[in-house]
């Protein structure tokens, strides 16, 4: 079972230090939690995940559903097995789906709207609106692959069009098959442009899944207890279940949902999307007064800006999951560091100024691609589309955040937290 247990915070802030210890090994906290949608950190090897240093791997409930199936997960025994994954797992609940089949499907909106205003919603391997756009016009339909009902989300699969339906019952069933570590409660994920009224509702509905999706952890976790000789995977651990925090970008409805989650038994929590990256702190900071310190919390989703991390773990963020490291990189954007000390940004290997530079992606990085390769080389390699350029970008990129996020751990039991923010912002 899962235990969480403080080991430094950060002075007159939220901010703390962690560890999270799981059946499979520990979660040093704060942590980056690379994203693994369909049982695979795309283009790189489980092993070359564990090497550049992630400690536990985040997958797709609805993807892993649709493809290979839980039967399959289940024989293989579990997911960390399937895909030669020996850390911590994790799996959202799927209710993601419900905001980008339905209410997003073929719009321009996110549940997190960037500094701009609006952005795509994208997946681990690119835009999730392409994959949808296709198939529609594939099949000649232009409806919605998603409807939200009081008692699930009926869906249609992006594989073959075929129909589904999500209660919040059947998201813990599902990933308790998967065998993940920690898993979440199903909820409706809304955007940040919906109106008030639509944000309670859906909260609302959210808090009931809730209680829903706990009486059925609980029911499965109790089979296991009486029965802990059965060969099945499924009896080998007992999952964590995170509640998850909704209410858009409304003060009321987030603290609202944070007391009602926040009661509630579950062993850590979610923090959903659905508010203005403007807002990220003090949206998050809201929630974390509110939540019971001694048990983790994880930003769902969360940005590809540096200083939404740096924001997120001041307020009192553990755990943090996003694609963007892995996505940037298949299309040739890398992260280096800036003026300062630690100060982030991207450089774009198809530019040609990179064909004949010689220098590492950072000469400050310590990963295996810049301890190797060059820029020019790297930028052969996208000009050539050879599969080596996303191996070696995401390889570099998911070390540049995973070790950033280790590096502001180490700042906090340090009591130098300070000094880091200041050097990184």
């Amino acid at each position: 079972m899962l235990k969480f247990n403080i080991v430094a915070k950060i002075p007159n802030s939220r901010g703390r230090a962690g560890i999270i210890e799981t059946a499979h090994g520990i979660i040093e906290t704060p942590s980056f939690i690379p994203v693994g949608t369909k049982a695979t950190v795309k283009s790189l090897t489980p092993e070359q995940v564990s090497t550049l240093g992630a400690d536990a791997i985040l997958a797709n409930t609805y993807h892993l559903y649709l493809q290979p199936g839980t039967e399959i997960l289940e024989k293989a025994g579990g997911l960390g097995k399937f895909m030669n994954w020996s850390g911590p797992t994790f799996t959202d609940s799927g209710g993601f789906q419900a905001f980008s089949l339905g209410a997003a499907f073929n719009k321009t909106a996110s549940k997190i709207g960037d500094r701009g205003g609006r952005e795509e919603i994208k997946e681990e391997e690119g835009s999730r609106k392409h994959d949808q756009r296709v198939e529609a016009t594939e099949q000649g339909e232009a409806e919605n692959y998603a409807k939200i009902t009081e008692e699930g989300v009926e869906f249609k699969s992006v594989l073959d069009g075929s129909a589904h339906f999500f209660t919040p019952e059947k998201s813990i069933e599902i990933q308790h098959a998967i065998g993940a570590d920690i898993i979440f409660a199903f909820d409706e994920c809304t955007s940040p442009q919906v109106p008030y009224e639509y944000q309670k509702e859906a909260m609302d509905r959210t808090h009931r899944w809730a209680v829903r999706s706990l009486d059925r952890h609980r029911m499965l976790n109790d089979r296991k207890k009486v029965d802990p000789t059965h060969t099945s995977y499924l009896l080998s651990h007992t999952s964590a279940l995170y509640g998850i925090v909704q209410g858009g970008r409304h003060e009321d409805l987030r603290k609202e949902s944070a007391k009602i989650i926040g009661s509630m038994d579950f062993d850590g929590f979610g923090i959903g999307g659905s508010f203005d990256k403007d807002d990220i702190g003090i949206a998050v900071g809201w929630v974390t007064d509110i939540l019971p310190e001694n048990k983790p919390r994880h930003l769902l989703g969360i940005g590809s800006e540096i200083v939404d991390l740096i924001l997120g773990i001041e307020n009192g963020i553990d755990t943090f999951d996003c694609v963007a490291p892995t996505r940037i990189a298949r299309n040739g954007a890398a992260y280096v560091r800036g003026q300062k000390a630690v100060d982030a940004q991207t450089i774009n290997l198809f530019n040609a100024e990179f064909k004949t530079d010689f220098t590492p992606i950072d000469p400050a990085c310590k990963c295996y691609t810049c301890t190797n390769y060059t820029r020019a080389y790297l930028a052969h390699l996208f000009r050539a589309k050879e599969m080596l350029a996303a191996t070696l970008t995401s390889i570099h990129n998911l070390y540049f955040i995973v070790h950033l996020v280790k590096d502001a751990r180490k700042a906090i039991i340090d009591g130098k937290w300070d000094e880091f923010k200041k050097n990184l912002l």
